[in-house]
């Protein structure tokens, strides 16, 4: 039943499957060549054991396409760590007092607590937006995030104050 809903789901979000209707080329490149990428990554044998859940493993990827992406010094996570130790090497976990690069949290709530410590450079994937709407439409738009991409499942806040305040759907 529930496969069967994501794909209702997905053909609700068909028009927004490769990135159309972005209009800036950085925030297209990102969502075409790190968010909708489809060709097997270098590292994705090793997560085979990872995790079981198609679900899981679909944001553990793309969590380690991110890492691998942006390539962070400090990163924050507890579920998908592996996956960003893989996508980037030199990564260290961060402390309490340090700026965070790139952080995955459980839900937008979690995500609003971290926003004092990310700077212009960071990311934040934020898991199971799906079951918090009301809570990731008041994180996106916050004043203090800039660009944001609802995956329906996930979603990506960046904070490049230089570029102008969007949240952009796509299927993921």
């Amino acid at each position: 039943m529930q496969k069967l809903w994501y794909s209702l789901v997905w053909l609700s979000r068909i028009f927004a499957t490769r990135g159309f209707g972005i209009q800036s080329p950085t925030d297209y490149r990102f969502a075409r060549y790190v968010v909708a990428e489809r060709w097997p990554y270098y590292a994705y044998g090793q997560f085979k054991e990872l995790h079981d859940k198609w679900l899981t493993r679909k944001i553990g990827r793309l969590c380690f396409r991110v890492a691998n992406y942006r390539q962070p010094s400090v990163v924050q996570s507890a579920r998908y760590l592996p996956y960003l130790r893989a996508g980037a090497r030199k990564a260290s976990i961060a402390g309490q007092a340090d700026v965070i690069e790139l952080a995955i949290v459980a839900s937008p709530q979690e995500a609003t607590s971290v926003l004092p410590r990310c700077n212009s450079q960071s990311v934040v994937i934020v898991d199971r937006i799906d079951n918090h709407r009301e809570a990731w439409q008041r994180l996106a738009a916050n004043p203090e995030t800039g660009v944001c991409f609802d995956l329906y499942f996930c979603g990506i806040v960046l904070f490049d104050k230089t570029r102008d305040k969007q949240l952009y759907k796509i299927n993921f």
